[in-house]
This record gives structure tokens, sequence and C-alpha cells, in this order.
């Protein structure tokens, strides 16, 4: 993930937060989230695993426009939930953390890749 940031303006001066800062934000929130059976890979993500580095952010992704944080996230849902309701949660979940911890309401995009079976 590219190093790019999001200027908060405070009394004192500026704050930045960087893409990663919110993608670890919104991947703890989307963990948390009950029928979420995890974040999709992505092949970038699978490499680092590969190599035996974990990726706290797969599949996930964070940009900002014209000030605004757009998170584009990829799960995948447990088998026998309903999927518009879990990704309502995980867009719901997601947002209020991130504006939480940031002060910026961000946009919340969220596909699911697919379903997870229990073994």
């Amino acid at each position: 993930m590219p190093d790019n940031y999001i200027s908060i303006s405070a009394e004192k001066g500026s704050i930045n937060v960087s893409e990663e800062v919110i993608a670890i934000i919104a991947g703890a929130a989307i963990s948390e989230t009950e029928g979420v059976a995890g974040l999709s890979n992505s092949v970038g993500s699978e490499i680092y695993e590969f190599i035996g580095r974990k990726s706290v952010t797969k599949g996930i992704k964070v940009s900002f426009e014209d000030e605004k944080i757009i998170i584009d996230a990829t799960i995948m849902v447990r088998f026998g939930a309903t999927i518009s309701t879990i990704a309502e949660k995980v867009q719901n979940t997601v947002a209020n953390s991130v504006e939480n911890m940031t002060g910026i309401a961000p946009v919340v995009n969220i596909r699911v890749a697919g379903i997870s079976f229990d073994k």
C-alpha cells in the first residue's frame, strides 16, 4: 500500500493518517462482525503469506478522494447467514470505527467474494 495520507486540520497544526492505519482499523472492525468468515485474499496477500508474512489488511483497499476516505473490503460470509444483512453490518461497523478514530465518516463498499462452510 503506498504511503498516502489524509490530513485533518487541528488547532495546533495538521494530523496526517495513512491509508494503512485506516485499513487496520477497518480490518479489526470486520474481524469482530458476527457472520463474517474472514477477508478475501488478493494475489499480493497470498504471496506475502507464502513467504511467511501475514497481512492484517488483506482484502481491504483504502483510498482518499476529495478529502473523503473510501474503503473497499472483500469478505467471506459464513454459510447460513443472510449476505445482505452481514454486508450491511460490516458497512456500519467499519464506518463507525473509522469515524470514531479519525473524526471523518468514510464511504464503505463491501464485496462478498464467497461463502465459508464450517468443517
